[in-house]
C-alpha cells in the first residue's frame, strides 16, 4: 500500500514538472518569433515569463540577453549572459556574447578574460577571434589584435575581419595598409557599409570625391544608414558645403530623433557655419538628452560656451565653462578638457580695471597714517575688491595673505615699520591690472593717559572709600593726556565723556554690590592705553550703617608744660575727664597730642592730620585744645609750649588752623573745634549759633549736612587759664549724663554756657560757625555706642 502511494506522488510530480517545462518552452518559442520579427520588447516579455516558470534554464537567459542587446540595453544584457553562464559555465556562445557586451560597455579588460577563456574552450570558434580583435584594438594592443585577426581569417575568412585589420592599421598610422585592407573587405562584400564608411573617413582629406562616392554607395544600398549620412556630411564640410552637411545630419535626426550625438554633430556644423543661435539650440538639445540618459558630456558644454562667446553672452559662456570644472571632479574626459575651459574662462573674464584697495585700520587721513611713535610693527586691516582674481598683494614689499569673503578679499597683516616713513600698498590681478597706494607715516606721542577718580574720595594708592552701603555708586573722574581720548570704560561700562575735549572729565554709575575692586581703562586716539585698578574700601560704609556721623575722630591737644608761660595742671586733668566721657560714644580714633611746639602744630594740622584724615576717610572730626590762648589785634592764637612772651610770631595763629582744616574739608563733613583757652577770641568764628536750637537724633537732614563749628571758653579779659575748668567739667558731665541715643553739640553748649556764665560773671562761652569753612547748617552729633 505504501509503495503504491509513493509511486502515485512521484508520477504527479513528474507530470507537474513536464507541464511547467512545456509552458516555459511555449513562452520561449513565442519570444524567438518576436525576435525574428524585430519585436524585441515583446520578445523580452515572453522570455521573462519562461524564466519565471523555469528559472534555471540558461537558454532563456541567453535569449533574453540577446534581445536586450538588440535594444542597446547592454547592462541588462550583461546580467542575463552572466546568469546563463551560472547554469552553463562552459557555454562558449554565452561567453562570447558577454564579451561583446563588455566591449560595448567599455569593459575591455573583463571582455578579454572572457574571450580568452572561450578560445581556450573552443580554439576554432569562428566568433571568438573577431570579437577579441575589437577588444585588443580598444586596449591599443595592436600587434596582438593583428595576430587575432590572422587567426580569425584562417578559421573563417569574413569581410569584417579585413575591416578591423584596416582600422588597426589606421590606428598604427599606416593608411596605405589600412586602405588596402578596407578595399579587400569591400571586394568581399560590396554592400557591407562599415568598410566603405571607414574608407570614406580615410580618403576625406586626400580624395574627397572618392570619399563621397563611398558614402553615396552605402546610402544607395540603405537610405536609413545614419553613419553614412554623418560621414557624407563631413565630406560636405570638407568641401565647405555647410548647407548640404547640415541637411545630411538633419536626415539622421529624422531617422533617430532620440540620439544626442546627431544633434551635437549638427550643432558643430552650425557653429563652423557661424550660425551660433542654431548651434546653441542643438547643443542644448544634446545636453537635455544626455541628462536624461545620465551621460553628460563636457565636450558639449565646451562647444556651447564657444557659441555663447561668439554672440557675446559671456555670463552663459562662463556658466558652461564652470560646468566643465564641476564635471571634472567625476569625469575623466572633463578633466582632460579642464585646462581648455579654464583658458577660455580666463579670456572671457579679462578686464582692465585695477583692484580697489580699502585700508580700514589704521584709518588714513589725507594720505597719512598716524601710528604711535614707538611702534616697530603695525597691524593693518582692510579689503580688496576686483572683478578678477587677485594675483599678488604686498605692503611695503611684504606678501600679504588674503581671505575671500562676500566677494571681497580681506587682509590682516602685521607690518614692520621700524625706521620707515611711508606705507606702500600694491595689488595686481590676473590680468596684471595694478593699483598702488602710498601713505605717509606720522608718528604720534606714546604716553598713556592718566586716570584720576574725584568722587568718591580716592587715595593716591587707589583706594576708593565708600560712605554708604548702597550697591550703585556714581563715579566722577578726570583723564589727563596729551591727545584726545578714544574710549573710557569703568568696570564693564562705557563712561560718559566729551571725546572732543582734551583732559576730559568722565562719569559712570557702577554696581559694586559684588565687587572688591574695579578697573578704569582709558585709551587715547593713538592707541596709548592705561588700565588703572581701584580697590573698594567699605569701612566707612560699615560705620555709616550704625553711625550717621561716619568715621569719627577726636584730636586732643594738651599744652601744659610751657617754657616761658605759666605751666598748667588743668589740661592734663581736663583731657583725662573728656576721654572718660567719650568712652561711651562711637569714636573711631583718638589722637592725643601733648606739649606741642609751634612747628609741630603747623606740621600736624597742615600735613600729618590732613594725610591721615584723607587716607582714612574721616567724616567727623573734633579738635579739642586745652592750654593758653591769646587774642591780639583781632587775631586769635593758641600758645605752643615753646612760645615766647610778648613775641607774637612764636604763637600759633588760628588762621593757620583754619587753613589746615580747609585742606581736608572735601573729605570731612562735620568739623568741631573746642577751644578751652583763655583768649582764643571771637576772630575764630564768623557768626554765633543759638544753642537753644538743638536738633533731635532722628534729624537725618542735619546729620547729613556739612557743619563747621567752634565752641570756645574764650573770655576776652583773661590772661591765664584756670586750672579748675568748669568748661571741661560741664562738657564731660553732659556727655556722661546723656540718656539718649545721641547728643548734639547744641545741647552740650547750652549746659556748659549755663554753668560757666554764672561762674565767670556773665562771660559766656562762644559758639558759632568757623569762618571760611563750608557750613550747610548741619551739626555735630555724639552717637552713643
Amino acid at each position: 500500500m505504501k509503495k503504491r502511494v509513493f509511486l502515485m506522488a512521484t508520477i504527479v510530480t513528474l507530470m507537474a514538472v513536464c507541464a511547467f517545462g512545456q509552458s516555459a518552452r511555449k513562452y520561449y518559442k513565442a519570444g524567438v518569433e518576436f525576435v525574428d520579427n524585430l519585436k524585441y520588447d515583446d520578445a523580452i516579455a515572453q522570455f521573462t515569463s519562461a524564466i519565471g516558470l523555469e528559472p534555471s534554464n540558461p537558454d532563456y537567459y541567453y535569449a533574453r540577453g540577446q534581445a536586450y542587446e538588440k535594444l542597446s540595453k547592454y547592462t541588462e544584457a550583461k546580467a542575463d549572459f552572466e546568469k546563463s553562464l551560472v547554469f552553463a559555465p562552459k557555454d562558449v556562445d554565452a561567453m562570447i556574447s558577454l564579451g561583446a557586451v563588455c566591449n560595448k560597455l567599455g569593459n575591455y579588460e573583463e571582455s578579454l578574460k572572457l574571450l580568452n577563456h572561450a578560445s581556450t574552450l573552443d580554439k576554432r570558434n569562428s566568433k571568438v577571434y573577431p570579437e577579441k580583435v575589437i577588444t585588443l584594438t580598444n586596449l591599443k594592443k595592436y600587434d596582438q589584435a593583428l595576430q587575432a585577426s590572422d587567426t580569425a581569417i584562417i578559421i573563417k575568412d569574413t569581410p569584417m575581419d579585413y575591416y578591423w585589420r584596416g582600422i588597426i592599421y589606421r590606428r598604427l598610422n599606416n593608411d596605405v595598409l589600412g586602405k588596402k585592407e578596407l578595399e579587400k573587405s569591400i571586394s568581399k562584400d560590396k554592400k557591407l557599409a562599415e568598410p566603405r564608411i571607414e574608407l570614406a573617413d580615410l580618403l576625406i582629406s586626400t580624395n574627397p570625391k572618392e570619399a563621397m562616392e563611398q558614402c553615396n554607395e552605402v546610402i544607395k544600398n540603405n537610405n536609413r544608414n545614419t553613419a553614412a549620412y554623418i560621414q557624407r556630411s563631413r565630406v560636405y564640410k570638407k568641401n565647405l558645403d555647410y548647407p548640404s552637411a547640415i541637411n545630411d545630419i538633419s536626415k539622421t535626426i529624422l531617422i533617430d530623433p532620440a540620439n544626442p550625438k546627431f544633434y551635437f554633430e549638427r550643432g558643430k556644423c552650425y557653429q563652423e557655419f557661424n550660425q551660433h543661435t542654431n548651434a546653441i539650440n542643438d547643443f542644448s538639445k544634446t545636453i537635455s538628452l544626455n541628462t536624461a540618459l545620465k551621460a553628460e558630456d563636457p565636450e558639449v558644454y565646451y562647444a556651447r560656451a564657444k557659441s555663447y562667446e561668439e554672440i557675446s553672452d559671456y555670463d552663459k559662456a562662463r556658466a558652461d565653462y564652470n560646468q566643465i570644472t564641476f564635471l571634472s571632479k567625476y569625469d575623466a574626459k572633463a578633466r582632460e578638457m579642464l585646462e581648455l575651459s579654464q583658458k577660455r574662462l580666463y579670456e572671457i573674464n579679462r578686464e582692465k580695471d585695477p583692484p580697489e584697495i580699502a585700508v580700514i585700520s589704521p584709518a588714513p587721513a589725507k594720505d597719512t597714517v598716524e601710528i604711535k611713535g614707538d611702534k616697530t610693527t603695525l597691524l593693518i586691516s582692510g579689503s580688496l575688491k576686483d572683478k578678477s582674481k587677485i594675483k599678488s598683494f604686498t605692503i611695503n614689499n611684504e606678501n600679504v595673505i588674503l581671505v575671500e569673503k562676500n566677494g571681497e578679499s580681506d587682509f590682516l597683516a602685521n607690518i614692520n615699520v621700524a625706521g620707515i616713513d611711508k606705507l606702500t600698498f600694491s595689488a595686481s590681478d590676473d590680468y596684471n591690472n595694478e593699483k598702488v597706494l602710498n601713505y605717509a607715516i606720522k608718528r604720534t606721542e606714546i604716553n598713556p593717559p592718566k586716570v584720576m577718580i574725584i568722587a568718591p574720595y580716592t587715595s593716591e594708592e587707589g583706594q576708593v572709600f565708600l560712605d554708604s552701603p548702597t550697591p550703585n555708586i556714581a563715579i566722577q573722574g578726570k583723564i589727563s593726556d596729551e591727545s584726545k581720548i578714544k574710549s573710557i570704560t569703568v568696570g564693564n561700562f562705557t563712561a560718559s565723556y566729551n571725546p572732543n575735549e582734551l583732559n576730559p572729565a568722565f562719569t559712570a554709575t557702577l554696581d559694586v554690590s559684588n565687587l572688591n575692586k574695579f578697573t578704569v581703562v582709558a585709551e587715547d586716539i593713538y592707541g596709548n592705553r592705561q588700565e588703572t585698578e581701584f580697590v573698594l574700601n567699605r569701612e566707612g560704609a560699615g560705620i555709616a550703617a550704625s553711625n550717621p556721623m561716619g568715621r569719627t575722630w577726636v584730636v586732643f591737644i594738651e599744652n601744659s608744660s610751657y617754657e616761658t608761660f605759666a605751666s598748667l595742671d588743668g589740661p592734663i586733668k581736663d583731657i583725662s575727664t573728656m576721654r572718660r566721657a567719650l568712652a561711651n560714644y562711637q569714636i573711631n580714633n583718638i589722637i592725643p597730642k601733648k606739649d606741642m611746639t609751634k612747628a609741630e602744630m603747623e606740621r600736624f594740622f597742615n600735613i600729618e592730620l590732613r594725610d591721615q584724615v584723607k587716607k582714612n576717610q574721616v567724616k567727623s572730626l573734633m579738635i579739642y585744645y586745652a592750654g593758653h590762648g591769646k587774642y591780639i589785634n583781632d587775631v586769635g592764637y593758641w600758645i605752643p609750649v615753646d612760645a615766647k612772651r610778648d613775641d607774637e610770631f612764636t604763637y600759633f595763629n588760628i588762621n593757620s588752623l583754619k587753613a589746615g582744616l580747609q585742606g581736608y574739608s572735601d573729605v570731612v563733613v562735620h568739623t568741631l573745634v573746642v577751644s578751652d583757652a583763655c583768649e582764643s577770641g571771637p576772630g575764630f568764628y564768623s557768626a554765633s549759633r543759638a544753642a537753644s536750637e538743638a536738633p533731635t537724633c532722628d534729624n537725618t537732614q542735619v546729620a547729613g549736612a556739612k557743619s563747621a563749628q567752634v565752641f570756645s571758653s574764650a573770655g576776652e579779659a583773661y590772661e591765664l587759664a584756670s586750672d579748675n575748668s568748669k568748661f571741661a567739667a560741664t562738657f564731660a558731665n553732659t556727655l556722661m549724663n546723656n540718656k539718649n541715643a545721641c547728643i548734639p553739640i547744641e545741647t552740650i553748649v547750652k549746659s556748659v554756657t549755663s554753668v560757666v556764665a554764672s561762674d565767670n560773671k556773665g562771660q559766656k562761652p562762644k559758639f558759632g560757625k568757623i569762618q571760611g569753612l563750608d557750613d550747610s547748617n548741619g551739626t555735630f552729633f555724639f552717637i552713643t555706642k
